[in-house]
């Protein structure tokens, strides 16, 4: 009922359906290189189809993907030739419960994913960075795509290219070989995507808010289209979301609607130029009692001692992502006192511009467990943390890769060694 195809295996079609009875296949996972015969019409009863990060798929090798009516779970992480999903059968999928497209390069959710009323959780988008720890929670923010030259020249060869292809009812491909439509999906479907949107989230569909199912939601790009708030609001029960595109012409309406999303435990905004989030940052606080882990990524939020105490009066976040430009300024010190941040458990400082000092009060976060710090910083001094010995839970203090000047190692050393619950320092 379960197969699994790994890398070394090159096997052909007929080794491959003598292999196994495919009328009793309920899952399949496909590792290494893809072959068109890996989805049989025998296969009816399939529920699991998870071809995360298989090489050599392509968009048109999921057009009959429709006729596999019990799929439970389809996973294309990873697959950069993918560039769109085939709208007609995608909305066959009635019983579809997870779609992960996170790291293909589909730009464009086509509308029937709408007439799939039992998906809980849609996972899109790609990354420009090492941030796919917290995706795995929610999802991370991208910039918006700009037309130019090169994307109009882009298109017009792509059209030129495909065309013939998609004149043919038969295609032919051979083991180990490179014919002539899979050279024009790799141009299409990864270079084209690539150089014209520099890896941009996707985007949504009008009426994700008849998918009441969805717990799980991202990306989500608000610059595109401003009335999809409106769908979100209707998902009552998400329990995960990741937004980007926020501005200042849809952050006060975004803040009303996350703040009625009661259920809500992971979420990752992503702002969109300035004022950033700074003048919806106080409408979450009274609506999300219940978020667990929270990422700001470009916020730019320029008052910042104001917004550590609104996301610190947050009765049940344990989870904390400071990422790059989530604050705007020159000289920022953050002061963490001891009425704020009570369950916080893990906070990351990563890429911040402009930060000068991090200071923690005596009984300031009492249950924080893990402190990372990474990313590039102008001043690493002996003066950048302060506190460290205050912290009662700390069990580790943990640093990136870079360099760092041998001042701030004793100091920061020497402050951990003073704490009693003996936290250690580790290197990633």
């Amino acid at each position: 009922r379960h197969l699994v195809i790994s890398t070394n295996w090159e096997g052909d079609k007929n080794e491959f359906e003598s292999a196994v009875d495919l009328s009793r296949v309920r899952s399949l996972t496909v590792f290494g290189k893809w072959r068109p015969f890996f989805i049989s019409d025998k296969m009816r009863v399939l529920r699991v189809l998870d071809l995360e990060g298989t090489s050599g798929l392509v968009g048109h090798h999921l057009e009959h993907i429709g006729k596999l009516l019990h799929l439970r779970y389809l996973s294309l992480r990873g697959c950069i030739g993918i560039c769109h999903l085939p709208a007609d059968s995608l909305g066959n999928l009635k019983n579809l419960e997870t779609l992960d497209i996170f790291g293909t390069y589909i730009l464009k959710l086509p509308k029937t994913i709408t007439k799939l009323r039992k998906l809980g959780h849609l996972l899109a988008g790609n990354l420009c960075n090492n941030d796919e720890d917290m995706y795995k929670e929610v999802t991370k923010g991208l910039p918006k795509p700009k037309a130019c030259i090169l994307t109009l020249y882009l298109l017009g060869f792509c059209a030129a290219c495909c065309a013939p292809r998609l004149l043919q009812e038969n295609l032919t491909e051979k083991d180990g070989e490179m014919n002539r439509s899979d050279v024009c999906t790799t141009c299409c479907c990864m270079m084209f995507p690539f150089l014209a949107t520099n890896k941009v989230p996707v985007h949504m569909p009008r009426g994700i808010g008849k998918l009441k199912a969805l717990r799980t939601l991202g990306l989500v790009n608000l610059a595109w289209d401003k009335a999809i708030l409106q769908d979100i609001k209707r998902l009552t029960q998400l329990r995960r979301l990741a937004v980007t595109g926020i501005s200042k012409k849809n952050g006060q309406e975004f803040g009303s609607v996350v703040a009625n999303l009661s259920c809500l435990k992971y979420l990752l905004v992503q702002s969109r130029g300035m004022p950033g989030l700074c003048d919806c940052l106080n409408g979450w606080v009274e609506g999300l009692q219940n978020l667990v882990n929270l990422a700001l990524w470009s916020s730019r939020i320029l008052e910042y001692d104001a917004a550590m105490q609104v996301l610190g009066k947050l009765p049940n976040l344990v989870n904390l992502r400071l990422m790059a430009k989530s604050f705007q300024g020159e000289d920022l010190r953050f002061t963490f006192h001891p009425e704020a941040f009570l369950s916080l458990t893990v906070l990351v400082l990563c890429d911040i511009d402009g930060l000068k000092s991090v200071e923690f009060e005596d009984g300031a976060m009492p249950q924080l467990e893990r402190l990372f710090l990474c990313g590039s910083f102008e001043e690493t001094n002996t003066g950048l943390f302060s506190g460290l010995p205050l912290l009662p839970s700390l069990k580790e203090f943990i640093l990136d890769g870079k360099t760092y000047e041998d001042d701030f190692m004793k100091d920061l050393q020497g402050q951990l060694a003073k704490n009693e619950n003996g936290p250690v320092l580790k290197r990633w």
